[in-house]
C-alpha cells in the first residue's frame, strides 16, 4: 500500500460492512442515501484510501438514473439504465450497502435473467451542462423512438427495421407468436403474418439516428 499524504494510505479494497463482499477500485456499488426512501445511489469506485485513525473513504463516480439527469426519464430509458456522470466525490465507505454490475447495453441485451443488481449504460453524461456522449442515438419503429430493452420489438423481413408491436396494431401476445413479419410499408397484405415460432433477437445500434436534446 502506497502512502499519499501524511496519514492517509492508499487501500487495495474495502469489505463491506456486515458481508464479506469486497470492494476494489473499478467495482460499481449501491450507496445508501441520506433519505430512506430513496432508492440506492449508484457509483463506480475509482480510490479507496483510509486516514491514521482507519476512517476509510472512497473515491466515487456518479451514475445517474434518468430521472435525475436534467432532461428527466424519457419513454426509451430502460427501468435499469443509468448515466455514467463526470460527478466525482469522496465518501465513507461505511455508505456502501452492496455491488452491482453495470453492463455495456450490448451486453444488458444478451442476458437472460436481469438481476436485482443488473444495470446498463450506454451514455456519459455531463451533469452541469446535461449532455451525452454520445450525443446521437439510432431509432427504430413508424414512432422513430430509441430501442428500449424492456419493450419487445419485432424485425421486418423486408426493410429489416424493428417495430413495437402496438405500432403495428398487435398485441404483445400475437408478436410473440410470429415466426415472419412484414411491415406496412414493406407489405400491404395482412396475410403476410404468418405465425408461431421464435422471434429474432434485439435491435443493434444500425440504423437512422437522431440527435440527444434536453
Amino acid at each position: 500500500m502506497a502512502k499519499t499524504k501524511p496519514g492517509k494510505k492508499d487501500l487495495d479494497s474495502y469489505t463491506i460492512k456486515g458481508t464479506n463482499k469486497i470492494v476494489r477500485p473499478g467495482d460499481c456499488v449501491l450507496m445508501r442515501p441520506s433519505d430512506t426512501d430513496k432508492a440506492p445511489y449508484v457509483a463506480k469506485v475509482e480510490k479507496i484510501d483510509a486516514n491514521h485513525r482507519n476512517n476509510v473513504k472512497v473515491q466515487v463516480r456518479w451514475y445517474y438514473r434518468p430521472e435525475e439527469s436534467i432532461g428527466g426519464r424519457r419513454q426509451f430509458h430502460g427501468a435499469k439504465e443509468l448515466f455514467l456522470s463526470d460527478h466525482y466525490d469522496m465518501q465513507s465507505a461505511h455508505t456502501i450497502e452492496g455491488k452491482c454490475t453495470v453492463h455495456s447495453f450490448k451486453n444488458y441485451t444478451k442476458l437472460e435473467n436481469v438481476g436485482a443488481e443488473d444495470y446498463f449504460c450506454r451514455f456519459e453524461y455531463k451533469a452541469a451542462t446535461g449532455g451525452f456522449t454520445p450525443d446521437r442515438v439510432a431509432v427504430y419503429c413508424k414512432c422513430e423512438m430509441p430501442y428500449n430493452p424492456d419493450d419487445l420489438m419485432v424485425q421486418c423481413e423486408g426493410c429489416k427495421d424493428w417495430f413495437h408491436p402496438n405500432c403495428m396494431g398487435m398485441t404483445i401476445e400475437e408478436a410473440k407468436k410470429l415466426d415472419l413479419f412484414m411491415c406496412s410499408d414493406c407489405s400491404s397484405d395482412d396475410d403476410t403474418r404468418r405465425s408461431l415460432n421464435s422471434l429474432p433477437a434485439s435491435p443493434t445500434a444500425d440504423g437512422k439516428d437522431v440527435g440527444l436534446t434536453n
